[in-house]
C-alpha cells in the first residue's frame, strides 16, 4: 500500500491553529507541553514556525525563533510517525534554518541525534536532564518572594536577560501574564535576585525558567511555585553542569527521566549560567 505521506512536500509558515496540531505530536512523543505554550512562543516570532504538508495534510514541523539580530533557537523538530524516512524532516529543517539568517542558533536535542546536529554545524555546550516528581513546599512562602506583577516587568526582564543568550521581551510579556501561569520573583534590597514560572502541562506542571542568584533563592521560589499543587507531578529541565541545581531537585525527591543536549552553531552572548537552575523550555531555550 502506498504511504499517503510519500507525495510532494509543501513547506509554509505555520499558524497558531497549525501549532496546536504540532503540540499534539509533541505530547505523543512524551514532551509534556504546557497547555498554553503556543501563544507565548508565537508572541516572540510569529514567522518562526514552519509546517510541511503532503496533499494538504501536516506531516512535519520545526520552529526557528529569532531573538534579536544575533541569536535564534530551533525546536519542535517533528515528523509524523507514518511519514518518517521519506526526507520530509530534513527538507523542513533546511527551509526553516534559512529564517535564522546569519544568527547563531541554539537547540536542545536528544543526545542520540548529536552526530546529526553536528553535521549541520551544531556543537555541544552542555547536557540537561529533566527531573520529575511530586514536590511539596518545605515551609511557608518566604517574605522576599513576590508576584512578578508587584516587582515590575522591566526589572524581571533585565534579570532574565542576564541569564539568557539574548533578550526576549516579547516572549516574556506573554509568558509572565498567561492565565494559569504562576510567575514569582525574589527581591532583596529592592533588587531582583531570582524568578521562576510554573505552568500547567498535559501531565502535571512544569517549572521554567528557574533563575536565581543562590540555591536558597531557587529553593524559596520552588516552595512558592508548587504551593497548592497537592502532589501533582512537577517537571524541571536542569543543566547537568550546574551541580547546585542537580542537588536541589534531587533533595526534593525528583527523579531524572530523559536527557537533552544544548548545542549552538556559533558564539552566543555570555550569560550567568550559574543562575540557571531550570531551563525555560526545551522548545525555545
Amino acid at each position: 500500500m502506498e504511504n499517503p505521506a510519500s507525495g510532494r512536500l509543501s513547506i509554509t509558515t505555520a499558524t497558531l491553529d497549525d501549532w496546536r496540531v504540532v503540540t499534539g505530536w509533541a505530547a505523543d512523543e512524551g514532551w509534556n507541553p504546557g497547555l498554553r505554550d503556543a501563544e507565548s512562543f508565537f508572541a516572540q516570532d510569529p514567522e518562526g514556525f514552519f509546517i510541511g504538508r503532503v496533499d494538504g495534510e501536516p506531516v512535519s514541523a520545526i520552529s526557528v525563533v529569532n531573538y534579536g539580530a544575533s541569536y535564534a533557537f530551533l525546536g519542535f523538530y517533528l515528523v509524523r510517525p507514518d511519514a518518517r524516512g521519506l526526507g520530509h524532516g530534513i527538507a523542513t529543517w533546511r527551509a526553516a534554518l534559512a529564517h535564522a539568517g546569519d544568527r547563531s542558533v541554539g537547540l536542545d536535542g536528544v543526545p542520540a541525534q548529536q552526530d546529526n546536529y553536528r553535521r549541520s554545524g551544531f556543537e555541544l555546550r552542555h547536557r540537561s536532564m529533566r527531573y520529575v516528581g511530586p514536590v511539596a513546599p518545605s515551609g511557608p512562602v518566604a517574605p522576599h518572594v513576590r508576584p512578578v506583577e508587584d516587582v515590575g516587568p522591566e526589572a524581571v526582564a533585565a534579570y532574565d536577560g542576564s541569564c539568557c543568550p539574548a533578550d526576549r521581551p516579547r516572549f516574556l510579556a506573554s509568558w509572565l501574564t498567561t492565565p494559569g501561569h504562576r510567575a514569582l520573583a525574589c527581591v532583596a534590597d529592592g533588587r531582583v535576585t531570582g524568578y521562576g514560572v510554573l505552568r500547567p502541562a498535559r501531565d502535571g506542571a512544569r517549572i521554567g525558567p528557574l533563575f536565581a542568584d543562590t540555591r536558597a533563592d531557587a529553593e524559596a521560589l520552588v516552595d512558592a511555585l508548587v504551593a497548592g499543587l497537592d502532589g501533582a507531578p512537577v517537571a524541571v529541565d536542569v543543566p547537568e553542569s550546574h551541580a547546585s541545581a542537580i542537588a536541589l531537585v534531587e533533595a526534593r525527591g525528583m527523579k531524572p527521566t530523559f536527557a537533552t543536549a544544548r548545542m549552538y552553531t556559533g558564539p552566543v552572548r555570555e550569560f550567568a549560567q550559574g543562575k540557571v537552575f531550570g531551563i525555560t523550555t526545551l522548545e525555545l531555550g
